[in-house]
């Protein structure tokens, strides 16, 4: 989510130690989310102090049903940049549900945004991958 191995590094080592200082003091994090949460929001607070995505209008593609084969050619370094310079909560909606696995129900909870709002960005995301994919992976034509 970060985009940088050394800050998602620290993010990661200061999300557990708070996680050790909460259970020390008999404060069990209140869920099997609040890991995540906390580390979300920790990323989010650490990139709005770095360099942005850009805002306003990306390219978009319906959704090919090449797309497996497309993403067959990708390196995986190249899948996490583009999901890394995705725009919140974009970023977190996809790496959630692609990356991580997590069920709809999984990510609200994670997240903190609506069913509508999470459908919205997963669609946008979808959308603006497979533009992304057809410049850096196109289809083979039949």
């Amino acid at each position: 989510m970060m985009g940088e191995e050394t800050q998602a590094q620290q993010i990661f080592q200061d999300t557990v130690r708070e996680a050790a200082l909460l259970a020390a003091n008999g404060e069990a994090p209140p869920d099997r989310f609040w890991f995540f949460r906390e580390a979300r929001w920790r990323c989010l607070a650490a990139a709005a102090k770095g360099v942005q995505p850009e805002k306003g209008a990306h390219e978009t593609a319906d959704v090919s049903e090449q797309a497996p084969d497309q993403i067959a050619q990708l390196e995986p370094e190249q899948f996490a940049a583009w999901v890394s310079a995705a725009p919140e909560p974009q970023r977190s909606a996809v790496a959630l549900y692609y990356l991580d696995g997590f069920s709809y129900r999984e990510i609200l909870s994670i997240t903190g945004l609506k069913l509508n709002e999470l459908a919205a960005a997963i669609a946008s995301g979808r959308r603006e991958f497979q533009a992304w994919l057809n410049a850096t992976a196109p289809a083979e034509t039949k």
